[in-house]
């Protein structure tokens, strides 16, 4: 008979309670907490926080916690404006960026946990050091062969717009991390947030190396992996459609066999 059970030291168990001082609007959140060097099994440790002494939402509760109750706490975090992508984590069930998330838009305690499906650093800090190698193997930059010109490189408000829903991409990885096709083919498909920012080079239209960049992704893992699931555009915190992108490479895949 076939036995299934976790890996050692894996198991997610209580951790420690962490009561507020006192206060008439209080939430608790179940925060992920592993510690690689001090060799224990992760936790998930309990605080309340007084949303009268907080700000609005679930990274400034975690700032709070950090800098108030518990220095230990590890995640990462930059703008807080929604711009850079460093707070993304798993909140309430949903990958999506901490400093975005309202804490009034989550009922009963607050579970927050790292980016599913990725090797973590510490705490909420996921390692994602293959999402960013796969994001530099496809050229993420402009290719051209043309001499460049004196000003710049010229495109109609009609090309301009074809990059919208594009360029936008922060790269926080919620996408990839919600897709199931990438949990059982990460080594080998690139992902939605990869694919996303391939195609925004693609249907640039100042970009000449359309041909070799569909040819780098003519492959049965790399972009077929997608099985059209759209998670990654159901939990995209920028609003994005990353599983449109994806099609649309599929499309001219298709086209220029034609």
């Amino acid at each position: 008979m076939a036995e299934f059970a976790l890996p050692a030291n894996s198991k997610i168990s209580k951790g420690k309670s962490w009561p507020s001082g006192g206060g008439s609007r209080l939430r608790k959140f179940k925060i992920y907490r592993w510690n690689p060097d001090d060799g224990q099994t992760p936790k998930v440790d309990s605080y309340e926080i007084d949303l009268d002494a907080c700000g609005p939402m679930v990274l400034d509760a975690l700032i709070k916690i950090k800098n108030e109750v518990d220095p230990t706490l590890t995640f990462r975090r930059s703008c807080r404006e929604g711009v850079c992508g460093s707070c993304a984590m798993n909140i309430d069930g949903t990958n999506t960026l901490a400093c975005t998330k309202n804490i009034g838009d989550v009922e009963g305690d607050i579970k927050i946990y790292p980016l599913p499906h990725m090797p973590v650093v510490k705490d909420l800090v996921p390692d994602l050091s293959q999402a960013y190698a796969q994001y530099s193997s496809i050229e993420p930059w402009l290719k051209t062969t043309t001499p460049a010109p004196e000003r710049e490189r010229l495109q109609t408000p009609e090309e301009r717009a074809k990059v919208d829903g594009l360029w936008e991409c922060i790269l926080c990885f919620s996408c990839t991390t919600s897709c199931p096709s990438y949990w059982w083919n990460g080594d080998r498909y690139l992902g939605p947030a990869v694919l996303l920012q391939a195609y925004r080079w693609i249907a640039d239209s100042r970009d000449e190396f359309t041909g070799e960049r569909l040819d780098q992704l003519e492959d049965p893992f790399r972009l077929y992996r997608c099985h059209t699931i759209m998670n990654c555009t159901k939990t995209c915190p920028k609003s994005l459609n990353p599983a449109k992108a994806i099609s649309e490479i599929k499309k001219l895949m298709v086209e220029r066999k034609i």
